[in-house]
């Protein structure tokens, strides 16, 4: 085949019949998505909102939950003022701006846990130890159960309940 054979093919039959086979090909791709029928108009009918009300902030006081023995429980002891004793609050003192250490178990060998800061206060769930010269208590703190350790009675003093 040469160049001049090129003009012979593109004739207006072979023109018109590309022209066809591409119409045909676009009419049958129509129809096959389904732009020849319109969707279905679906009816959900009533659909009800969901509302939520939420209230508004009130001027209620923050209330601290305090510990309250109970009465009825033989044996419950009452401390006396200045006296460490189960169920008592305590505060840091004494210890000059450096902490006082929680530690994992009682003892000056006990795994250090966190540091407690003078004023803190803690409640006492545990206790009394006399190890390595110290009777040792076991200390949580009221607001953060995390922070609960062993301390030294030295560096602690009763306070009254909240």
């Amino acid at each position: 085949m040469s160049r001049n054979d090129l003009p012979s093919l593109l004739n207006g039959r072979v023109i018109l019949g590309a022209i066809g086979v591409a119409g045909l090909l676009v009419l049958i791709t129509l129809f096959s998505i389904g732009w020849t029928t319109p969707d279905p108009i679906q009816d959900f009918g009533f659909a009800p909102a969901d509302l939520t009300i939420i209230p508004a902030p009130s001027a209620t006081l923050n209330v601290t939950p305090t510990f309250t023995p109970d009465p009825l429980i033989v044996g419950t002891p009452t401390l006396g003022p200045g006296v460490i004793g189960l169920g008592g609050y305590v505060q840091i003192i004494g210890t000059d701006g450096e902490g006082l250490r929680l530690r994992v178990e009682p003892g000056l060998n006990g795994e250090l846990v966190f540091l407690g800061y003078d004023e803190e206060v803690f409640v006492v769930h545990d206790g009394s130890q006399n190890i390595d010269g110290y009777t040792w208590w076991y200390l949580v703190a009221p607001y953060d159960q995390g922070r609960a350790g062993w301390a030294a009675d030295e560096f602690l003093g009763a306070i009254p309940s909240p």
